[in-house]
């Protein structure tokens, strides 16, 4: 479909990847607009936004996928699982992002101002852009955003903190503007999304605008259906050819890796949930086979599969399971009877990383038409988004096992649409559709609040937990911006609300 990873964007990589000077790093020039060709820059923020292992097992996996109850692990380090403070885990998004992503397109962006380019290439940089910003919106709230990354253009050293619903009103509007200039392809092989595929990256703006704009229907309702409607006209993606992803390789060592492939690859402690599990095997998922695996010997069938309940260090694993094993398995071996992802399929380090699915436009679209701001039917956009869900896998991933049309629709058969709980249904598949998607399942689910998560998926109260026993609604911003960029960040304070998991973003109020 698209998309090789050329071993010469190594060479090409030539930002630094120092991730702990803060905004004044940002002073310092990424390189000469007139040394580097801009389209071999885009081939590197597109890597440095997939993430390297630091950020991807941190603010990914550790926080995001635990507090989504995707994934579960006995390792109390695992700080996302138990709501534990760590500030190098959960701000380890915004320690890469804007040293890197954020410094690498706001230099692209500059450079193609001065060649006063504003074609193919100044649109899919204004798209790329707003992807950017908005996963890290979405996980601190208010951040620097309209002074981010210029204090080599501009001198500012230490950038205001932008409202969110400002940062969002600006991402609405650059993506429309951005569709709007996309022309010709000027970027070929630099391309690592679309391999220089115009019409694909109008409808990634558009399916992106869409997403963006349905962020907002617990805030802003009005805003949320009229660019909702802009989007769907404009043209979103309409299979699973369009989805947005990065196809990574397996070596040379460097940022060509999938840094969640680097994650499993160093850390055997991450297991899948028993919510998620449960919630495949309720409803005869044939998805479980291929996105879950045993431990202890690979066996994907079914009856193997168990969910490691969320909360649950390994001496309470102990308790809670040694009377359903027999006395040949030590203690310390029982969490590997417990289902992780599958390692066969979905975890190499050669894997795509995913940024955005047709699944999940469709969903948006069916939750645009059970609001009344769309005039298709809500059903078969869901039905859309369960078939796609399901049979993106084996596109995705070589190894996945292909789910037919035969199963699919018996799936649907047996688990049918419910207009009645249509919100429930559509983004419990969601949901599901966003595994290994993190930072997006995180976001829609503090939006909609379905799937129904119980706080520590059920169990106990964890000692320790700093949210007083409520799921988390955001991650954390660095400790070091108080002392570094006290003026804004005490605004931003006082304008969002205490720097804690449990403070709400603008769109989640």
């Amino acid at each position: 479909m698209k998309k090789t990873v050329y071993l010469i964007i190594l060479s090409l990589v030539v930002i630094s990847c120092d991730f702990d000077k803060g905004f004044e790093e940002l002073n310092t020039s990424p390189t000469s607009a007139t040394q580097i060709d801009v389209n071999n820059k885009f081939a590197s923020v597109f890597l440095r936004t997939s993430g390297e292992r630091y950020e991807n097992w941190r603010a990914s996996l550790i926080y995001s996928s635990t507090i989504v109850q995707h994934i579960a692990s006995t390792g109390t380090y695992w700080s996302g699982n138990f709501y534990l403070r760590n500030f190098g885990y959960a701000t380890s998004l915004w320690d890469r992002g804007y040293p890197q992503q954020v410094k690498e397109i706001e230099d692209i962006v500059n450079q193609l101002t001065v060649e006063e380019n504003n074609g193919t290439s100044m649109g899919v940089a204004r798209i790329w852009r707003s992807f950017i910003y908005h996963r890290l919106t979405d996980i601190y709230g208010d951040i620097p955003y309209s002074e981010a990354g210029k204090g080599y253009t501009d001198g500012i050293l230490k950038p205001k903190y932008d409202p969110q619903s400002e940062i969002y009103a600006s991402m609405l509007s650059e993506l429309e503007a951005a569709v709007a200039q996309l022309g010709e392809d000027e970027l070929g092989n630099s391309d690592l999304i679309y391999g220089g595929d115009v019409a694909q990256w109008r409808k990634f703006g558009n399916s992106l605008m869409l997403r963006l704009a349905m962020r907002m229907t617990k805030v802003d309702a009005a805003g949320a259906q009229a660019w909702a409607s802009k989007a769907i006209n404009g043209g979103t993606f309409e299979s699973n050819d369009d989805i947005c992803f990065i196809q990574h390789t397996a070596g040379p060592e460097g940022i060509n890796k999938n840094g969640h492939g680097e994650v499993f690859t160093a850390d055997g402690n991450p297991r899948i949930s028993k919510f998620f599990i449960d919630q495949l095997k309720s409803t005869n998922d044939p998805r479980l086979p291929i996105l879950a695996a045993r431990r202890s010997d690979g066996s994907t069938a079914p009856e193997d599969l168990m969910g490691l309940p969320s909360a649950t260090t390994n001496a309470a694993l102990i308790d809670m399971f040694r009377d359903q094993f027999p006395p040949e398995v030590a203690d310390n071996d029982i969490r590997n009877h417990f289902a992780e992802p599958n390692r066969g399929v979905i975890t190499g380090e050669d894997a795509p990383m995913v940024f955005q699915t047709y699944a999940e436009t469709e969903f948006l679209k069916a939750e645009a038409a059970v609001r009344g701001w769309y005039s298709g039917d809500a059903e078969q956009h869901y039905s859309n988004g369960v078939r796609a869900a399901m049979q993106m896998l084996s596109q995705l991933y070589p190894n996945a096992a292909a789910i037919s049309d035969e199963q699919v629709d018996a799936y649907l058969a047996a688990n049918p649409f419910d207009a009645d709980d249509a919100m429930n249904h559509i983004h419990t598949q969601y949901w599901i559709a966003t595994f290994l998607n993190e930072y997006e399942a995180f976001a829609n689910w503090r939006r909609t609040g379905y799937p129904e998560l119980q706080a520590f998926g059920g169990q106990p109260v964890y000692a320790g937990n700093v949210t007083n026993g409520t799921i988390p609604r955001r991650l954390i911003y660095p400790n070091s911006e108080e002392s570094t960029n006290p003026e804004n960040f005490a605004e931003a304070i006082s304008r969002q609300g205490p720097n804690e998991f449990t403070t709400r973003v603008w769109w989640d109020k």
